[in-house]
């Protein structure tokens, strides 16, 4: 099976599909909500040395994982440690229960993006729009096939013509999206009050006005649960990306871009999206906004943007577009490469399969917001549906619990080496070394238990 198994053609194709995979909605949409949420610029500073230390260690790991079995996630654990099995059934579990309502998500982006294109952005700011749309009993389902067909097509395609020729056209074109965008947010104003730039320092600059030791504490955990989001670890992507990697590539210089592109992105999503808030809806619009600031905050924020609105939220749900595109393909792909290893299917069976049932799963969460509808308090405090149900347990639950596994498997039972020596196999230097070991076997478990325990409502 090894032999015949699909790699990307370069350390670029790597990248740039990993990359991909890690610029989707948790950078666009979670990140700059948090951020405005937990003291701005305290939170990029809390989330920038988490992702150079926790995040690029479970990255490192992850994607030697990967290439050192030839092996996805439901399968490269027990390879190194049959044991160790159970962590890759929960590390599948996560792509397989996020893929559905990803793609449930992806239909709501298209839908805004198709509306911003036909000139109806006013509709779109009317305080009854997302939720009429949501709550309807057809267009939710019709978008999601849509977004879901279009995601197996790619993946049905392969390695190098779907996910890395698709990634190549597509990430170049989101940079340039998210730039743009990000430069125009920083030159509006309002009515000579406020302007983006004045949005940018409530972004940028770190206050702790008015947090105590809890509202840090809430931060850092933030924080450490958007790096789940933002970098695609403890969801079997990293391993089933990294088992397509090249042996003769260089991997830690690949998990560096793919950091820095990740981060950088999150940035500018930030840049783009608070400052164009702040101008609009004030400082206390930008943090009540809350998970409702892409449907519901800022088709208000293009209305008053007056004629240029359309163009600008049309440009902005596009990239959205794009970005949630090459993250679903990532999430389907992780669980069709296992079903491939596992049950030694062909890629048109696994996808054909997984995406049917995708699709009645969709259905059903679709359906959570009028037939099915119901409401419960999840552990953590918040009021939950059907599809908040299956994000809180994937990645709340699932994603901390595959994360603490690895960190165990690697810092304890296999060794810090046996990464060390597959991502150096080439002759690299692994200037962080120290630095991974410390986190792997440590402060990484340490902060993840926190992290479930927070999760779990019990911290």
């Amino acid at each position: 099976m090894n032999e015949k198994r699909n790699s990307f053609s370069s350390s670029l194709g790597f990248v740039l599909a990993a990359a991909g995979s890690a610029v989707g909605l948790g950078n666009i949409w979670r990140f700059p909500y948090l951020a405005a949420k937990d003291g701005g610029g305290l939170f990029l500073v809390v989330y920038l040395v988490l992702a150079l230390t926790f995040g690029f260690t479970m990255m490192v790991s992850e994607t030697a994982i990967g290439r050192k079995t030839k092996q996805s996630a439901l399968t490269a654990y027990g390879t190194l440690h049959k044991p160790s099995k159970w962590i890759g059934i929960f590390a599948c579990l996560v792509p397989f229960m996020i893929l559905p309502y990803y793609c449930i998500i992806g239909g709501w982006v298209l839908k805004y993006a198709l509306t911003f294109l036909t000139g109806s952005g006013l509709a779109a700011a009317e305080d009854s729009y997302f939720t009429g749309f949501i709550t309807d009993y057809t267009q939710p389902i019709i978008f999601d096939i849509i977004f879901l067909i279009a995601t197996a097509a790619i993946i049905y395609q392969g390695v190098n013509k779907g996910i890395e020729s698709l990634s190549k056209v597509l990430m170049p074109v989101l940079l340039v999206l998210v730039v743009g965008i990000a430069i125009f947010s920083l030159t509006i104003k309002s009515n000579g009050e406020r302007s983006g730039l004045d949005g940018l320092k409530v972004y940028v600059i770190p206050s702790l006005a008015g947090m105590g030791a809890k509202d840090i504490f809430i931060t850092v955990l933030d924080a450490m649960g958007q790096l789940f989001y933002s970098i695609s670890v403890a969801m079997g992507i990293m391993i089933t990306y990294g088992s397509y990697f090249k042996d003769e590539s260089n991997l830690l210089k690949s998990v560096n871009q793919i950091e820095f592109f990740d981060t950088l992105v999150a940035f500018l999503a930030g840049v783009m999206i608070i400052p164009a808030v702040y101008v609009f809806l004030g400082e206390e619009g930008m943090r009540s906004s809350g998970p409702g600031l892409m449907f519901m905050a800022l088709p208000k924020v293009f209305a008053q943007m007056g004629s240029i609105g359309n163009i600008v939220g049309a440009a902005f749900f596009i990239m959205v577009l794009f970005a949630a595109l090459t993250s679903a393909m990532s999430v389907l792909e992780a669980v069709v490469a296992s079903l491939i290893d596992c049950f030694g299917w062909s890629r048109k069976k696994a996808v054909l399969i997984e995406t049917a049932v995708a699709l009645v799963i969709g259905i059903i969460i679709c359906l959570g917001y009028n037939v099915l509808y119901f409401e419960i308090t999840l552990p953590n405090g918040s009021a939950a549906q059907i599809l908040d149900i299956m994000d809180y347990v994937s990645n709340q639950i699932f994603m901390p619990v595959v994360a603490i596994g690895t960190c165990i498997l690697v810092g304890w039972i296999l060794k810090p080496d046996t990464i060390i020596k597959e991502a150096t196999k080439n002759g690299e230097t692994f200037r962080r070394k120290g630095l991974f070991i410390v986190m792997i076997k440590y402060i990484a478990p340490v902060m993840l238990f926190a992290l479930l325990l927070g999760s779990l409502g019990i911290l």
